[in-house]
């Protein structure tokens, strides 16, 4: 079947809390809250995959002004300038029955070219050691280890240049 992507609505809430909490842990996965504001304020900058009307994906993460990703925005979240910046990306998650099936690359390439189109500088993420390699093979540099802390991990700080 083909993947749609697609910008997020408010009536994708609940299939994004199912993804979400499928993909991390309790401490990592961003919750209802979380995901009503970044809908609120940067929907610009979040979509998702779509098969046959199921959600199997989301990608989603504000601009900011800094190459790194900072713990602050998970918690608090303003809008995306209109161009410029560096693109975030806070979450990106598939439904686990639709892993391995090339949907986080679809929603990869969605975001980065909507960055681009915006003139944003790169694409900012983190991302724990095992999927550092899977970044790497997409074209993100890896930059070392990041400053957060986000649910008790390390994180490793990776970009793309666009």
């Amino acid at each position: 079947m083909a993947i749609t992507i697609r910008q997020v609505t408010a009536d994708d809430i609940q299939a994004l809390l199912t993804i979400e909490q499928a993909s991390f842990t309790e401490a990592e996965a961003a919750t209802k809250e979380a995901f009503e504001r970044r809908i609120a304020k940067i929907a610009d900058s979040f979509f998702v995959a779509e098969e046959d009307g199921e959600l199997v994906g989301l990608i989603n993460g504000p601009v900011v002004q800094t190459e790194f990703i900072t713990d602050d925005l998970f918690a608090e979240i303003i809008e995306n300038p209109v161009a410029g910046g560096h693109q975030t990306i806070l979450g990106l998650a598939v439904a686990p029955h639709k892993r391995g099936q090339g949907i986080g690359e679809k929603l990869l390439a969605k975001l980065e070219q909507s960055a681009k189109g915006k003139q944003r500088e790169t694409v900012t993420l983190t991302c724990l050691a095992h999927l550092v390699d899977y970044y790497e093979r997409l074209g993100y540099v890896n930059k070392g280890i990041s400053s957060s802390t986000h649910g008790g991990e390390q994180w490793f700080n990776l970009s793309k240049t666009l």
